[in-house]
């Protein structure tokens, strides 16, 4: 399996990279998918919702009537969750979203987007590029050249890039990463896909380990 490697100018260099079929080629896991997406998704809750319940209303506890013979419902005092402005029964407490997943199953979800993305020709190859300055303006131009305009992209770097990740903060469907980085969910969000020739075999051995 290869892909062909492109220039920042759209163009073809000629050169192409091998791609492990085990990682771009498998059958598309579609559970192993959601429960890495959901476990991003969790980990991003902030779990600071907290409502008072009964115990916590600042009140008067005097008992409203008395216990019979009023013909109605007993009362209690005025925190009871039956009045406005009373406890609320079983409200969100602060907690922590987050939950453990087995590697092996994160390892398989980004396989099984890789693969799809591979299917529906989603994924590009550039050769190494960087910026003298951080200039949102070139790093357009490298979008339009790429084919992406108005799609959301990700892209995937061998290494950090100071010039490059600023270059590109500012547009909102465009998305700077190292290969060790990413997520499922990232590969999922994006809608085109585009790997630094270098940073392609660096990924691949990240997902064999």
């Amino acid at each position: 399996m290869e892909l062909t490697v492109f220039n920042t100018s759209g163009k073809e260099t000629g050169r192409k990279v091998t791609l492990d079929e085990t990682i771009f080629g498998i059958e598309p896991n579609q559970h192993a998918v959601y429960l890495e997406v959901k476990q991003y998704l969790a980990a991003q809750r902030q779990g600071t919702h907290k409502s008072k319940e009964r115990s916590e209303i600042t009140a008067s506890t005097r008992k409203l009537k008395k216990q019979k013979g009023s013909g109605s419902a007993r009362y209690g005092d005025i925190k009871s969750p039956t009045f406005k402005g009373g406890g609320r029964v079983f409200g969100p407490k602060p907690r922590d979203y987050r939950f453990k997943l087995n590697k092996a199953v994160k390892r398989l979800a980004k396989k099984s987007v890789l693969s799809q993305k591979m299917r529906d020709n989603s994924i590009k190859v550039l050769e190494a590029f960087s910026f003298d300055a951080p200039k949102t303006k070139d790093f357009i131009n490298l979008n339009n050249a790429l084919g992406f305009e108005g799609k959301k992209s990700l892209y995937i770097l061998p290494e950090a890039n100071k010039n490059v990740y600023l270059s590109s903060r500012n547009l909102p469907k465009t998305k700077v990463l190292t290969y060790n980085e990413i997520s499922s969910y990232d590969l999922v969000n994006a809608g085109e896909i585009v790997f630094i020739e270098s940073a392609i075999e660096k990924f691949q051995e990240n997902l064999k380990k």
